[in-house]
């Protein structure tokens, strides 16, 4: 049975539009996002995860972009059915453009058009949720 977890993250858009997207452990791109810490709620967990993974600091908070579910990706790029996620994102916008990871795991992040953003998603729900939000951001 799948261990159910609840993460969060963001849409990050940068001064021409562009979406922030990042590496997951060399194989798969996603938004940034990742597990909610005890003591945090959402929107702190969403901030850490989104510093983390870019080295993005500065976010303005524009609105909450709603939440899906989806199994984590597996090492393959499928899926792993060991981990249900609960997914919470918000929209931000930044004018930091320079990106630095810090979590190995995550070794890049780069800006993409947000046209083709959605092309370079590897999971189908993630794809899904970018593409259903797309006209709010």
């Amino acid at each position: 049975m799948a261990k159910e977890t609840y993460s969060a993250g963001g849409v990050v858009l940068d001064l021409h539009g562009r979406v922030l997207v990042v590496n997951q452990h060399g194989n798969s791109w996603s938004l940034p996002k990742g597990h909610i810490e005890s003591q945090e709620n959402a929107m702190m967990a969403a901030k850490r995860e989104i510093y983390e993974e870019t080295g993005i600091q500065d976010l303005t908070f524009v609105r909450e972009l709603g939440a899906y579910q989806r199994y984590r990706i597996a090492p393959d790029g499928g899926e792993d059915p060991s981990e249900f996620k609960n997914i919470t994102m918000f929209l931000f916008k930044t004018n930091q453009e320079f990106l630095k990871p810090i979590d190995p795991e995550n070794p890049e992040a780069r800006w993409i058009e947000k046209e083709l953003a959605a092309d370079l998603l590897t999971h189908p729900k993630d794809r899904e949720f970018f593409l259903k939000v797309m006209d709010l951001i």
